[in-house]
């Protein structure tokens, strides 16, 4: 990966609160930001909390639409 790549993607993460920078002479030395890491964290908790709960919930209705059709059978 060129230099200009890793320089565009490490703006892009610290535009998105992921890494702070500060200078050292001439160069750029990045870190990660907790805060946005830990906010990171939150939202991919919460989103597969959610997915996972409405996977359950779609797995259960399935379940019980095919426990309803069996039950009229038979």
């Amino acid at each position: 990966m060129s230099r200009p790549a890793v320089s565009q993607h490490l703006k892009v993460l610290e535009q998105a609160g992921l890494v702070t920078h500060e200078a050292v002479g001439t160069r750029r030395v990045y870190r990660l930001n907790p805060t946005g890491i830990d906010a990171l964290r939150a939202y991919f908790t919460h989103f597969w909390t959610t997915a996972m709960s409405a996977f359950q919930d779609e797995a259960n209705r399935r379940a019980a639409e095919q426990r309803a059709g069996k039950e009229e059978q038979g």
